[in-house]
């Protein structure tokens, strides 16, 4: 029954890198559109949240199932009520990457002062990659000390998206000021900034849940 009960977990583990690592990818090549500001290549994004939600729903019935069949406790019991949070956090962080591409493509323009956006878009965006790119390896850490140490770095990437979006948007507003006509545009790209600082949010937030499901504790989220 231990057999069954890891290779079930293992199967889990294996879908939720799956969706993780999708998102990342899909925020790579938008990342990539931006540095080489060629935002025809956000049209190359293939992420559905739809099959995102899809696949996390058949992951929370085997947890579900795992849960009832196994009667697991202490760390595991910890590990598969995380992921059960978890899989949410991923459709989320699914779903603002997708309106982020959306929404920056049809905004942008060289209409607008792109150098004053992309000067902060782009840490904004290597900031968000990291910090999701650190959380997803933490499923398959093996030892406390690097999970810890891997949520703190997830914890000060977060932090810089909040004070990188606090300073566009500053800017932003100023550009606003003196271009009252292109006011739709930039608050447009604020908005899909927004929903770049928010993945980063949802990295924190699985980087939690990893956390308590090694050491336990309260379970904090962003």
């Amino acid at each position: 029954m231990l057999k069954t009960y890891e290779a079930k977990k293992q199967k889990i583990e294996d879908e939720i890198l799956d969706i993780g690592n999708a998102v990342i990818d899909a925020l790579e090549l938008s990342l990539k559109a931006l540095k080489e500001e060629d935002l025809s290549i956000l049209k190359e994004i293939d992420l559905s949240v739809k099959k995102i939600s899809n696949k996390c729903n058949d992951i929370d019935k085997l947890l579900v199932t795992t849960l009832a069949l196994y009667s697991p406790e202490a760390k595991d019991l910890r590990e598969l009520v995380a992921y059960l949070k978890i899989t949410n956090e991923l459709v989320r962080a699914g779903a603002n990457t997708k309106s982020f591409a959306k929404i920056f493509r049809k905004a942008y323009s060289e209409d607008l002062n792109t150098k004053t956006i992309l000067e902060y878009a782009v840490p904004l965006h290597k900031a968000t990659i990291l910090a999701l790119k650190t959380t997803v390896s933490m499923i398959q850490e093996p030892t406390s000390k690097h999970i810890e140490e891997k949520y703190q770095r997830v914890i000060v990437e977060e932090s810089k998206t909040d004070d990188l979006y606090a300073m566009i948007e500053k800017n932003v507003l100023k550009l606003i000021s003196k271009n009252i006509e292109l006011s739709k545009e930039y608050f447009d790209i604020l908005s899909a900034l927004r929903k770049l600082e928010k993945t980063a949010d949802r990295a924190a937030s699985i980087a939690s849940l990893l956390l308590f499901a090694e050491i336990g504790g309260d379970i904090e989220q962003s």
